[in-house]
């Protein structure tokens, strides 16, 4: 998404063909366990309910034996570098899919989304596509992969250096505050969660198909 200066919205993002919650993890630093550190980088996850995708072969049937093909995403997997000037997450995952009769070679396209969203519930940008699982005569079973890559501008996902110095200060045991999770503070995890980022995968379903997953 191009944007000028003036303009630029604090993520930018990108898909391949047939690609395609924030990444927040407070842990304790090994050299002193009370000193936490955060990861600026986006999770990546699939959001609950849109994992999978049942066709069945009869429109608005939800018995079990109208059921025609079933598809599901797996092996999402998430790689983050710092160019920077933005976090860059590269995303591959895999579509396996079954059907219920192993008849002549088909094809099957399924339409996906890839979402990026900021602070847990605020959407900065979705983009449609759609991937094709092929079917061999006498087959049953396909599989097909996707990737896609995010771009966060650094500067939306760094904390301010005050809100930084809060969570990365090095506590000592015996210190007034040692025992004080700095997230409970209220400017500090409002901030921390406005620097949090997801890039979320999942099938584009409509009404029925999200009912129909929220039931089985």
């Amino acid at each position: 998404m191009a944007a000028s200066s003036k303009e630029r919205s604090p993520v930018l993002f990108r898909t391949s063909a047939i690609v395609l919650t924030a990444a927040l993890a407070l842990t304790a630093c090994q050299r002193n366990p009370l000193k936490v550190t955060r990861n600026p980088c986006p999770a990546v996850a699939v959001p609950a309910y849109t994992g999978d995708v049942t066709l069945f072969s009869t429109p608005g049937a939800t018995a079990a034996d109208a059921i025609d093909t079933v598809a599901t995403i797996t092996n999402v997997r998430g790689g983050c570098s710092d160019d920077g000037s933005e976090f860059v997450t590269n995303v591959s995952f895999d579509v396996l899919a079954r059907r219920n009769e192993a008849g002549a070679a088909e094809s099957v396209t399924l339409p996906f989304f890839v979402a990026v969203v900021r602070g847990g519930d605020k959407l900065v940008a979705k983009q449609l596509g759609q991937v094709t699982v092929n079917f061999s005569e006498g087959q049953d079973r396909a599989q097909a992969s996707g990737s896609a890559q995010s771009r966060v501008i650094r500067s939306a996902a760094i904390l301010p250096a005050d809100i930084q110095e809060k969570i990365t200060r090095e506590r000592r045991p015996g210190d007034e505050d040692a025992a004080i999770d700095p997230m409970t503070e209220p400017g500090v995890r409002d901030a921390v969660r406005n620097a949090s980022f997801e890039v979320l995968v999942g099938f584009q379903l409509d009404q029925a198909q999200l009912a129909y997953n929220a039931t089985k």
